[in-house]
């Protein structure tokens, strides 16, 4: 029970999440913006008037009056202040989504109903009248009438999600994998860095900033999305996307891979590199285009490296890195060098980021660039006829559970 109790909360999130993106995408200017957790959960703002929107996900509850009871009178204290000039006038909007029971509420809203069903209250055992407490008149509770939206039928949590992922997709112009992984995954981020933002200020952005701060071209490693999506399902869903291959073509492709520092084992990488090696190699002797990938690795020293490939050619695993003798500077068309089953290599490695860029630029054929970063991206590489794919890890043991 604790465990669904738990799932259903987390739902919750993401569904207030979701409007909260999807608020701010149907915003007809850049220059309006969105508020969260100010007023309400989120408060739109824009050229002409602020709405503070409560959110409420209740897909398993029924609908009763009283679920919406403190939020309406939360709102009329608000309102109260308007009134007196200490708060900003605004209209107000209740967006749930519930199992059941929402004809309850299949009446119009007037008055009596308002004062009966949401500003009257009990508590130990005397009855209190919210408005009474806020000195409030009819004629006040009319005009907060007029400002009060109220919707109980509002989408599912998957519906939701799909309108969300559908304009995303139609604001950059992309396909579903790209909506969701890039751009709503970022969006999840922007957002839950807005929500524990220190001030009121801070929790605020426009539709033009909110844009250009989820329009990046890594796939992070959001801990929001990663749990919703469940891990196994996302590096499953990368996989899909950019190692599914079923005949690999002889491209060149560059793994430019970073090492936790802290966690960091020889054999960890060394399994690694067999890996790529393995799946991403064509050498037998029938095979008319052989090839071998290139791997650089982020964060290893030059000693550590150098150890590494004198173990792996004191193995029998036979790899190069573009320097032909001791002491010789670095040279693309050694690094370059066909592997084929007779020269026996099987992977090029590549000890510096300008080794990466100098021998991607002198190559000429298809080239693909797979970069896997723990911290932010450490290689730039954006020319149209390369791909770049850049994915955000925890540890490099996630890398195999991708490719």
């Amino acid at each position: 029970m604790a465990d669904r109790s738990a799932v259903d909360t987390i739902r919750g999130y993401f569904y207030q999440f979701d409007l909260t993106i999807l608020s701010i995408l149907k915003l007809t200017s850049l220059d309006e913006s969105v508020e969260i957790e100010c007023t309400e959960d989120i408060d739109i703002r824009t050229a002409t008037d602020v709405t503070a929107t409560q959110c409420k996900y209740y897909a398993k509850t029924e609908y009763n009056h009283s679920v919406i009871k403190d939020a309406i009178k939360y709102m009329l204290s608000h309102f109260k202040e308007t009134l007196v000039g200490t708060k900003q006038k605004m209209f107000y909007s209740i967006y749930g989504h519930y199992a059941y029971g929402q004809e309850k509420l299949d009446v119009e809203i007037d008055i009596d109903f308002l004062k009966k069903h949401f500003l009257t209250y009990t508590k130990d055992k005397v009855t209190y009248h919210h408005h009474q407490d806020l000195q409030l008149s009819d004629a006040d509770l009319e005009e907060f009438l007029k400002r009060l939206s109220i919707n109980i039928r509002a989408v599912d949590f998957d519906t939701q999600f799909r309108e969300v992922i559908d304009i995303l997709k139609s604001i950059f112009n992309t396909k579903s994998f790209s909506a969701e992984y890039f751009y709503y995954n970022n969006a999840l981020a922007v957002i839950r860095e807005l929500s524990i933002a220190a001030t009121q200020t801070n929790r605020s952005i426009s539709k033009g900033d909110f844009l250009k701060r989820i329009n990046t071209s890594s796939i992070l490693f959001n801990e929001w999305f990663v749990d919703k999506k469940g891990k196994k399902t996302h590096f499953s869903a990368l996989r899909n996307e950019y190692f599914s291959e079923v005949n690999i073509s002889p491209f060149e492709r560059f793994f430019l891979v970073e090492i936790g520092v802290a966690s960091y084992a020889r054999y960890e990488l060394k399994n690694l590199l067999f890996e790529l090696s393995r799946k991403w190699s064509k050498l037998s002797k029938r095979e008319p285009s052989p090839f071998c990938p290139y791997i650089y690795v982020q964060g290893v020293s030059d000693s550590e490296l150098l150890a590494l490939k004198n173990e792996l050619s004191s193995e029998g695993f036979k790899v190069i890195d573009g320097h032909d003798f001791h002491g010789a500077e670095f040279n693309c068309q050694s690094i370059m060098l066909k592997a084929t089953h007779g020269n026996g290599i099987q992977l090029k490695i590549l000890n510096t980021l300008q080794n990466v860029r100098d021998t991607i630029d002198t190559i000429t054929k298809t080239r693909r660039i797979y970069q896997f970063h723990i911290g932010p991206s450490f290689f730039e590489y954006d020319k149209p006829a390369v791909q770049h794919v850049k994915i955000q890890i925890q540890q490099l043991s996630d890398i195999e559970s991708i490719i």
